[in-house]
């Protein structure tokens, strides 16, 4: 891999950086321990530099698990974590909260977590409607200045939102889902993107699974895997929308590669600047998703993918309701 800077802050990392959430929670049961910290090793030995957490994973388990796992090449990787959910005491979310001093608190606990002195990229995991996005941004900047955080971020900011952060303290990346399957930023997120040198970061960019060519109309998703509540997965639904995955499997063929590889060099094609994140905890699947940086796709493979995305109408919310709502507009 080549390497890539995101945004104009000067932050570079891997072309491809690794979402360690499933290693955690959401995707069935957490695989053991130190089978992961040997996973998030090899990764590293194989070039990856951008790793994904957030002290909502878990919860704290992720963090944990990363920054032990890390600790040994702490200064040849790049942590990025997140703050803005609150938790009860026992772990269960209660919603979003980014009041400065729970920022504080919670850049405390993930640089003990993550056994580091300082974050590389701080994300608010999502906006918090009942605090000023601008105390936000000072409150992080003021981290900064302390030496505590490197790199302001957002995910699923709305533009309005991302230009008033900004305009506080300059924002590297937002992390938001966009992939073949979710197109929706190259409307107004993208373009606000470019125009203010801020990085993207998409998560889910195989849209959860389903771009990786393993998900088939009987698919079963079982206990503790999130797809079971997501409406794009309903049966009806997945059928739906498998017709996407079909016409991506055309280009696959033609290129000898595979559903996953193809989706991801799609991404890396649509700007310098964009570092997809996909998640995995097998070793074959990171091998197959680094692969997508050495795909070359051409001019009409690219227009090709285009036209079938724009020709299948994907069926289904991203989330349930309750999730739907704490997106930024």
């Amino acid at each position: 891999m080549q390497g890539r800077t995101l945004g104009t802050q000067g932050l570079r990392v891997s072309d491809l950086g690794l979402g360690c959430m499933g290693m955690s929670q959401s995707f069935g049961p957490r695989p053991p321990r130190e089978e992961m910290i040997t996973f998030l090793r090899a990764a590293v030995e194989r070039g990856v530099t951008l790793f994904d957490t957030a002290e909502v994973y878990g919860p704290f388990h992720n963090e944990e698990l990363v920054g032990e796992a890390l600790q040994p090449v702490r200064d040849d990787v790049v942590i990025a974590t997140k703050f803005g959910f609150a938790l009860d005491e026992d772990g269960r979310q209660t919603g979003v909260t980014s009041r400065p001093d729970h920022i504080r608190a919670a850049v405390d606990g993930s640089l003990r977590r993550l056994r580091t002195d300082s974050i590389d990229l701080l994300y608010q995991h999502r906006v918090d409607p009942h605090v000023p996005i601008e105390d936000v941004a000072g409150t992080v900047r003021e981290l900064i200045e302390a030496g505590k955080v490197r790199h302001f971020g957002l995910s699923e900011a709305g533009v309005a939102t991302i230009r008033r952060a900004h305009a506080v303290q300059p924002v590297t990346a937002l992390q938001s889902e966009y992939s073949l399957f979710w197109r929706e930023p190259e409307d107004e997120i993208l373009p606000a993107l470019e125009e203010l040198g801020i990085g993207f970061v998409p998560f889910s960019p195989l849209g959860r699974g389903f771009l990786t060519g393993q998900v088939t109309a009987e698919s079963e998703f079982g206990e503790g895997d999130i797809r079971a509540n997501l409406p794009r997965f309903e049966r009806e639904a997945l059928a739906a929308n498998l017709a996407l995955v079909d016409l991506v499997s055309d280009v696959a063929r033609r290129k000898g590669a595979t559903v996953g590889q193809v989706a991801l060099a799609w991404l890396l094609a649509q700007q310098p600047w964009i570092v997809p994140i996909p998640g995995t905890r097998r070793l074959e699947r990171l091998d197959e998703n680094l692969g997508s940086a050495d795909l070359d796709l051409t001019a009409e493979d690219l227009a090709e993918l285009d036209r079938a995305s724009a020709g299948v109408q994907v069926q289904g919310d991203r989330y349930p309701e309750a999730m739907q709502k704490m997106i930024d507009r």
